[in-house]
């Protein structure tokens, strides 16, 4: 039997598959069982009230899917008395996503969220800062270092950042945000692209741009793990594309402790619980003991050319 746990951080998980933020709900439980997961992954929640993005918020494209949602959200009130007893039966640790306008509402937002139930907190720093015009704070080692360390003294629970890959320079962002406190980096978010409707000659998002996700960006987000690897001490969840069990081995070979998986649960509800188990039978057919003897595997003994 292979071993599959793995560690992020303090955190002890039985797996390393876990949902991405926001294609997932407790609702999921009515398709397979919750308790099979390494941990269970919240959609972002907001300090304030929030509609979302116009209509429509979704468009497939080839090979992945483009989504505009904008984050609705009832508050953290609602989630802390609602949301989370939702989950207060489930084994595996609940991880709240957290996404806000500001840094200080970041840390506000981190404290109201650090309750019993909630295990540990990823902070959503791909979102826009409405202090610095609207990029993602994660677009910058400054900014991410800002919004990180303003959470770190705010919250004892494990603080995971989850980078965006529109940034220039993703060691940097990497390292600014280890530096500032982080337990764990989650690379990455969605990579802004935009679809065009060719009946009625109009961006098919209501709102023009969005997140690109699904196997299309796995490539990018793979050389992302690889790279944030080379340059942090802290594990790092991969995210981006992973819809199969060779998927996360890839990942995980990169550097990446645990994964992830979020446009492979639209097409298939149970595509999680399909890809641990492709994950256990390539260890066993290779005869791997442990999954996490697999982490970072691939590195090389020198910077590998920067393109």
């Amino acid at each position: 039997m292979v071993d599959l746990s793995v560690r992020v951080g303090t955190l002890a998980l039985e797996n390393p598959v876990m949902p991405a933020s926001g294609c997932f709900s407790h609702e999921f439980g009515q398709v397979f069982d919750l308790d099979r997961l390494g941990a269970l992954v919240t959609k972002s929640v907001t300090p304030k009230l929030r509609k979302g993005n116009a209509i429509p918020r979704v468009a497939e494209v080839s090979h992945g899917m483009l989504n505009s949602i904008g984050i609705p959200s009832k508050g953290i009130p609602h989630f802390v008395n609602e949301v989370v007893p939702l989950y207060a039966s489930h084994s595996p640790p609940l991880v709240a996503s957290v996404s806000a306008d500001t840094v200080a509402e970041f840390a506000d937002a981190a404290a109201a969220l650090s309750v019993p139930g909630v295990a540990a907190i990823e902070a959503n720093i791909s979102c826009p800062n409405l202090e610095a015009d609207g990029h993602a704070f994660a677009m910058t080692p400054d900014t991410t270092h800002a919004a990180v360390s303003a959470i770190r003294q705010r919250t004892s629970l494990p603080l995971w950042a989850k980078l965006t890959p529109n940034t220039g320079d993703i060691k940097a962002v990497a390292r600014a945000a280890e530096t500032a406190g982080a337990d764990a980096i989650v690379v990455a978010n969605t990579i802004l692209g935009m679809s065009i409707n060719l009946n009625t000659f109009r961006p098919t998002l209501g709102n023009v741009m969005g997140g690109l996700s699904g196997p299309a960006i796995k490539p990018i987000a793979l050389r992302m793990v690889f790279q944030c690897a080379e340059v942090v001490a802290i594990p790092i969840i991969g995210c981006g594309g992973i819809s199969t069990g060779e998927d996360v081995v890839e990942f995980m070979l990169a550097g990446a402790t645990a994964v992830q998986v979020g446009t492979a649960s639209f097409i298939h509800a149970d595509a999680m619980i399909r890809i641990l188990a492709e994950l256990q039978a390539f260890c066993e057919a290779r005869g791997i003991a442990r999954v996490a003897e697999l982490v970072h595997k691939a590195r090389v003994e020198h910077e590998p050319i920067e393109w």
